[in-house]
């Protein structure tokens, strides 16, 4: 059954391995979220000053596996890249042909991403550290997603809108 954000994250946060598990996936997400920015989108032809901000978010990216590995660390696990089936990206990425359609699943994520970010910020029984981290990634991705948005087209984020909800569908998530 397909849940909402909020949902999600009150089955999550009372369940010690599936939290451990969703911060391991969560470190794997920024670090591949920066590899995908410079591979997916970056390699096509864009407005310079366009190319230096969707630069910066990568980097972005980067800071944030650098915070949640962090808290990886505290919790007595070691940060890593998985090897696994990226239930989300397979249906969204074969989507990416040109600059406005890399911006519009950039976009159709973040987004996602975005409303998972504000129901823990939201909750006051989250913990505590996770909830420190995660309210410093909210302004960055919220950011990241005004950013994508207004690099891309309204045509580009129609064409990539199944991907994306295939891609929530996948993860169990209402869109």
């Amino acid at each position: 059954m397909a849940k909402t954000s909020i949902e999600w994250w009150n089955d999550v946060k009372v369940d010690t391995d599936k939290l451990l598990n969703w911060l391991q996936n969560q470190y794997h997400g920024e670090v591949t979220a920066a590899e995908r920015i410079r591979s997916l989108i970056l390699v096509f032809d864009a407005d310079q000053k366009w190319k230096n901000t969707v630069e910066k978010i990568a980097q972005d990216e980067e800071r944030h596996a650098e915070w949640v590995g962090n808290l990886l660390r505290v919790r007595g696990l070691a940060p890593e890249k998985l090897d696994k089936t990226e239930r989300y990206w397979d249906n969204t990425i074969k989507q990416i042909t040109d600059w406005d359609t890399g911006c519009a699943v950039a976009a159709h994520a973040e987004e996602m991403r975005l409303e998972r970010i504000e129901a823990i910020c939201a909750d006051p029984d989250a913990p505590s550290d996770i909830k420190e981290v995660f309210a410093r990634i909210l302004t960055d991705e919220r950011f990241h997603a005004h950013a994508f948005r207004a690099f891309t087209t309204d045509d580009a984020m129609q064409r990539t809108l199944d991907g994306h909800l295939a891609g929530m569908n996948e993860l169990g998530l209402v869109p």
